[in-house]
């Protein structure tokens, strides 16, 4: 490798260590906790769950009695004639009457078919499945800001990968015009030498683009300035120890989707029983103190006072509703039965996802540890033909197939190791475990 080559790359290191503490280091960790703060469908969810948290009372379901105050003033002014049973007549132009009566009255329903308990029940089991999407909301965003994250990393090392070839195929063309002024090479080979580099500098800004792209992705997953510059870290690491009995095992217990259709396999249930509680009578007893007065300016009476204490009790019970009650039964098992479908649905779904995801990871993992000695191969391939091209010793074809052999090496790698990091991240989400 020649010294001017040498420099370029000591000046690119630099340059790189330059740029990183001029830059936000954001690991994947720190991507996470923003995400947990500032993404828009968690902070939906975690609203969703505080309507369902609110609404699970005793007062919501009925249990508790119902306290109400009431008042009444009514006023009239009226012209009045009256005629007595002792014959006289009594007239009288713009009577004043007037009624004032105020209180408060006491309602509670203490029996209706355990109406009211299955209610209170259903509104908790809401509460838990509130619980259970904020979680799959949480699992959700998480996987798709970690996913990015290393989409980020694996174009990072792209990158790094076309500068390094970028370095090459600028020395390649330094070489070939020195060769071609002392008359060691023609025109050709000068020419072939700028087209393979202009074709490397286009490959370089489209990554440089589609690097910028997913930065701005990112930020917006982490809903921040979508400007906010920043730089991963440079390595991607894969957990190499996933199984999938354990993997299968958390599913079954952890997984969110599926917990959340045993939860609306539990309300079908409790909604089923408060259908059934219609069949049995509703018993709810009244009480009462009320304050009244009234006054008249005609009349046997010219004002009157009360106060006191009232109370009783009542019940009702459906005798016949045009069987509109077996029918609601009957509706209410098929939703049973539609709620037993679909947690059966859901199981088979994830155990297909998993054993599918998991075979797919061996396979990125057997891929990535390839394409490690692949690398390895080529760097060490390229070496030697810049080398025995910078003596020309050797055609510009075969000093291009190793360059190329070079880039695409480093691209297959650094997929390689993003689509197993994808296998893991999926596996773990699907059974709940990401690290949060």
């Amino acid at each position: 490798m020649g010294i001017k080559m040498r420099l370029r790359i000591l000046i690119f290191i630099m340059g790189s260590v330059f740029c990183a503490e001029a830059q936000e280091v954001l690991t994947v960790q720190e991507a996470v906790k923003i995400a947990l703060d500032n993404n828009y469908q968690i902070k939906t969810a975690q609203n969703e769950l505080k309507i369902d948290e609110l609404g699970a009372t005793l007062g919501q379901a009925g249990i508790l009695p119902t306290l109400d105050a009431n008042l009444s003033d009514n006023n009239s002014v009226q012209n009045l004639s009256q005629l007595r049973n002792d014959g006289t007549l009594q007239e009288r132009d713009n009577v004043k009457n007037s009624s004032l009566n105020y209180g408060v009255a006491l309602e509670w329903t203490v029996f209706d078919g355990l109406r009211m308990f299955a209610n209170f029940e259903q509104l908790k089991e809401t509460k838990k499945l509130g619980e259970a999407e904020l979680k799959q909301a949480i699992l959700t965003t998480v996987g798709e800001v970690m996913i990015t994250y290393y989409d980020l990393v694996q174009q990072q090392q792209q990158l790094a990968a076309l500068d390094s070839t970028l370095i090459i195929s600028e020395q390649r063309v330094e070489l070939a015009q020195n060769r071609f002024t002392i008359g060691k090479a023609s025109k050709l080979e000068v020419l072939n030498a700028q087209v393979d580099l202009n074709t490397d500098q286009t490959l370089m800004q489209r990554q440089q683009e589609l690097y910028k792209n997913t930065k701005i992705q990112l930020n917006e997953q982490l809903a921040r300035d979508l400007k906010t510059d920043f730089k991963v870290i440079p390595e991607i690491f894969v957990d190499h120890e996933l199984a999938l009995e354990e993997l299968e095992t958390r599913v079954a217990s952890e997984n969110p989707q599926l917990q959340a259709e045993k939860i609306n396999k539990r309300i079908s249930e409790l909604e089923l029983k408060q259908i059934k509680a219609a069949r049995y009578p509703s018993v709810f007893v009244t009480s009462g103190y009320n304050i009244g007065s009234s006054k008249s300016e005609l009349g046997f009476a010219i004002s009157s006072e009360s106060k006191g204490f009232n109370y009783g009790f009542g019940a009702t019970l459906n005798l016949f509703d045009g069987f509109n009650q077996n029918r609601n039964e009957k509706i209410g098992k098929v939703a049973l039965e539609n709620a037993e479908i679909a947690i059966a649905q859901q199981e088979q779904a994830l155990n297909s996802l998993v054993n599918t995801t998991y075979q797919t990871y061996l396979t990125n993992i057997s891929l990535m540890e390839l394409e490690v000695r692949n690398e390895a191969i080529a760097k060490e391939n390229l070496d030697i033909t810049v080398e025995k091209y910078r003596i020309g010793i050797i055609p510009t074809i075969e000093f291009r197939a190793a360059q190329l052999n070079y880039i695409n090496a480093n691209v297959r790698l650094s997929n390689a190791k993003f689509q197993a990091k994808l296998s893991e991240i999926v596996l773990k989400q699907l059974a709940g475990d990401l690290e949060i």
